[in-house]
């Protein structure tokens, strides 16, 4: 029996996280600087000849059983996997499947490294790989975009779904009417060496529902809330800072430019920020960090500090009574990877 495999990258939003939303990309154009990590999102197809379908979450621990349908019903549980199998039938295959699909996530839900983004991605290479679907790139991210946003109706932006697709370090522009640009950036491999080797990526153990901070956000920009608005205008600013910084190897710098952009991502929405994170990251200033941020919509998750010289074992320390893990993780070059056996 074949089995068809395909694995996508986790991201880091370095900078402009959030303007990739609507309504705001739509009036005034995001900007996003953004790379590529060794966590992963996996996907396996086993097709079945008994009319069956079997939806397998591994890290949720969670499995569905239902017939082979032209249409599934979209339920809570696996809702990603119920949309994605609809749209493939729906566009491309035109009548029923039957087989089994496992996923894995290197990473929990809510925990702003893209995971449900990444893992639409990766479902999709998965089937693309079977039933040789011609997608590029920018198609498949588009239509991992439209199966989360549209389909199923998941608030979020749109940057994630082409860093899994693309993957490296890019620099993205967002416009209305969907439209995506991707920039891939040439940066030397020894100012990527020692970015990965100052940011430390830190799991405050909590998750977070990241639809509604962002929906908030996107309420805040339909009423033309000033400072919201001025704080995604800045945001969109700090991703052309942060890709001049980085391209030119002024690596020192990115700790004052993640520091100037958390201070206006905490003014987009409520519930982007809360004491616990606030003193999280006062903390890491204190023990040598220069700037850091809460990665993805907020709330919760990883964060990111900025440590220069050797203060990442300061920082570290310091970091420990809060109680969450740190990751190491690298940069990848590649980003979603299909195969078959």
């Amino acid at each position: 029996m074949k089995v068809y495999r395909s694995k996508s990258p986790l991201r880091l939003g370095l900078a402009g996280g959030g303007t990739d939303v609507s309504p705001y990309s739509d009036l005034h154009g995001g900007a996003i600087l953004n790379a590529t990590i060794s966590m992963f999102a996996h996907a396996t197809i086993m097709p079945r000849d008994d009319g069956k379908i079997i939806f397998h979450s591994v890290d949720k621990d969670q499995t569905l059983e239902s017939k082979a349908e032209n249409r599934l019903e979209i339920k809570d549980q696996l809702a990603l996997h119920h949309g994605i199998y609809n749209r493939v039938i729906k566009d491309y295959v035109k009548k029923p499947l039957s087989f089994e699909l496992s996923t894995f996530v290197d990473a929990p839900p809510g925990s702003g490294l893209g995971t449900s983004s990444t893992l639409v991605v990766t479902i999709l290479g998965a089937f693309a790989e079977w039933l040789k679907l011609p997608l590029g790139e920018y198609d498949l991210a588009r239509l991992a975009y439209e199966i989360e946003r549209v389909d199923l109706k998941m608030a979020g932006g749109k940057q994630d779904q082409y860093a899994a697709t693309f993957g490296g370090v890019n620099f993205m522009e967002f416009y209305k009417d969907d439209k995506v640009i991707v920039n891939p950036l040439r940066i030397k491999p020894e100012y990527l060496n020692e970015l990965s080797h100052n940011l430390v990526l830190y799991y405050t153990g909590t998750s977070r529902l990241s639809s509604k901070i962002i929906e908030a956000q996107q309420s805040n920009v339909d009423k033309s809330d000033k400072k919201s608005v001025e704080a995604m205008h800045k945001l969109k600013e700090q991703a052309v800072m942060m890709k001049e910084a980085i391209l030119r190897g002024e690596i020192d710098k990115i700790g004052e430019i993640l520091d100037f952009g958390w201070k206006y991502k905490k003014q987009m929405a409520s519930g982007i920020s809360n004491p616990m994170i606030n003193k999280i990251y006062k903390t890491a200033k204190e023990n040598g960090a220069t700037g850091g941020k809460i990665s993805g919509a907020g709330g919760g998750g990883f964060m990111i500090f900025y440590c220069p010289g050797n203060s990442r074992l300061q920082v570290i320390e310091a970091l420990q009574e809060f109680g969450g893990q740190f990751k190491r993780y690298e940069f990848t070059k590649r980003g979603l990877t299909s195969w078959n056996l």
